[in-house]
């Protein structure tokens, strides 16, 4: 069992695959229906509309984009960028272009280190390791 702080509280708790403890992530939650029902009922707010009507900070309702739990409606929009390449985007952190070059990169590395694995390495026989032999005291 791997114990980390709480990135919100800075709890002790036990690691679950997120950064948060039970107690911020349950809160992380309900902010994020908070302001999934917010543009449910009022689509094509700005950032800053839901977060002063949700009381739900604009720097978790980018991290709820970045997540991509939520879109932004408009195609030019100047809040998100690509990570890689600098294109505006609508959630995430890659433009569909760039995750499709990282994708391919991946599985190209990911090949490249099987093969590694399944073809033996040949080396020079001088460079093998052998058991030296016991001289017999007899």
């Amino acid at each position: 069992m791997e114990l980390r702080n709480c990135v919100s509280c800075n709890r002790t708790f036990a690691y679950n695959g997120s950064d948060l403890c039970s107690r911020c992530g349950n809160t992380d939650e309900d902010d994020f229906k908070k302001v999934k029902e917010y543009l449910y009922d009022n689509p094509g707010a700005s950032i800053i509309e839901v977060s002063e009507a949700t009381d739900v900070s604009e720097k978790k309702i980018l991290r709820f984009l970045r997540e991509n739990r939520i879109e932004i409606k408009e195609e030019d929009n100047m809040l998100l960028d690509c990570e890689r390449c600098g294109a505006s985007i609508r959630s995430g952190r890659f433009c569909d272009s760039c995750a499709g070059d990282l994708k391919k990169e991946l599985s190209k590395a990911l090949k490249t280190n099987e093969n590694e694995k399944e073809a033996p390495k040949k080396t020079n026989k001088s460079h093998k390791m052998f058991i030296a032999e016991r001289k017999k005291n007899n």
